[in-house]
């Protein structure tokens, strides 16, 4: 077991946070053994099974991400305490007391599943073992669920809330065509995750029947019931979103790998450096600009030049954690820009986007090492 006691001064450090670094420890240093006593040492000292979902394992894997965004850890590393927690959690769902029925009157039985497209399936599975823990009857599919598979499957099992998550915003489109096709067949949808910004602002333009924050809160709104959508709700993606008739998004999204290569060329025109490159760092390169495209592609699906502007002053603090100056992106937007010249609202993103780069300054946004995420 994990002592909540660590001698004189201890009182001063929630418990939650002795755990959380304990539990930091054992992913670091690679130990699921470790990550294992714990979780389950929490739950022997009486510590609740949501609580040591939401409370510790949650914001370790935060964490993680922080760490790996200051490059303070490698990809490899943050896999691993990925895959730690992924089976921590599991082996946690056979160990915790056995849930009581759900109340009278609200949902009982959840589908839970990511995105097409969406591999980040963590969060998605937590959600699902805290509804487990409060009497759900909880179907969780896992990552990259096809559209047409997920209406498939809630046809068959007829569930009464579907639960979405994405933690990437260019699975917006996708996670569109989802909500519209999930309630044309009755199901309501809650939608979470970092894709769809942090104030939900996204599943409200893509027409959810709510948004969660966080799991905790997810189970909240389901805890108070959510409606099933009215007959005749069934709709097309371009009701809910009209600026989509400009055609600039589908073009876009059409073109992408040309427009990736024409920049390419374009930058080993214009940075004779690059003639030098190996293959694997053209590579990279190649992905950093489709990345670029992704992101400019569902800013103007959503027309929210935010979505844009965010992720290159991402990027930015990615690439300067490496040493590497943010302005080194102005060229690929420059180029962009050339070969999107008729397509208005792609311009001004573009635009945007070069003065959110020049904006930067020495400004940083990662936390610093320990800093909670």
């Amino acid at each position: 077991m994990i002592s909540t006691d660590t001698g004189p001064g201890s009182a001063t450090v929630p418990p939650h946070a002795r755990l959380r670094d304990a539990l930091w420890d054992a992913v670091q240093a690679r130990d699921e053994q470790a990550a294992g006593r714990v979780v389950f040492g929490a739950l022997d000292d009486g510590v609740g099974a949501e609580a040591v979902l939401l409370d510790v394992i949650a914001p370790v894997q935060r964490r993680v991400g922080v760490e790996w965004a200051a490059d303070r850890i490698s990809v490899a590393q943050e896999h691993v305490a990925t895959a730690i927690h992924d089976r921590v959690i599991a082996a946690l769902a056979h160990r915790a007391p056995a849930p009581a029925a759900p109340e009278p009157g609200r949902a009982g039985t959840v589908t839970v599943a990511c995105v097409d497209g969406e591999w980040h399936a963590l969060p998605a599975r937590i959600l699902a073992e805290v509804l487990r823990g409060r009497g759900y009857a909880v179907d969780f599919l896992g990552a990259q669920v096809p559209t047409a598979h997920l209406i498939a499957h809630l046809h068959k099992t007829g569930p009464d809330v579907l639960a979405l998550s994405s933690s990437i915003p260019t699975r917006l489109p996708g996670a569109h065509t989802a909500v519209t096709a999930v309630q044309a067949i009755g199901v309501p949808v809650i939608a979470g995750g970092a894709a769809f910004g942090p104030d939900g602002r996204y599943a409200r333009l893509l027409g959810a029947d709510a948004w969660a924050p966080d799991a905790r809160a997810a189970a909240d709104i389901l805890d108070r019931g959510l409606p099933r959508p009215a007959p005749g709700t069934a709709h097309q993606p371009v009701d809910d979103l009209p600026h989509l008739t400009d055609q600039e998004y589908t073009l876009l999204s059409r073109s992408k790998g040309q427009l990736v290569k024409n920049t390419l060329a374009g930058l080993e025109e214009r940075l004779p450096a690059m003639r030098t490159y190996t293959e694997p760092q053209r590579e990279r390169t190649a992905e950093d600009l489709a990345h670029i495209v992704d992101f400019l592609a569902t800013a103007l699906y959503t027309d929210d030049v935010r979505l844009f502007t965010g992720f290159l002053d991402w990027t930015g603090e990615i690439l300067e954690a490496r040493g590497v100056p943010a302005t080194v992106l102005l060229p690929g937007l420059d180029l962009l820009g050339g070969e999107l010249k008729d397509f208005p609202r792609a311009l001004r993103f573009l635009s945007r986007g070069r003065a959110a780069l020049a904006a930067r300054g020495t400004r940083s946004t990662i936390p610093g090492p320990g800093t909670p995420a």
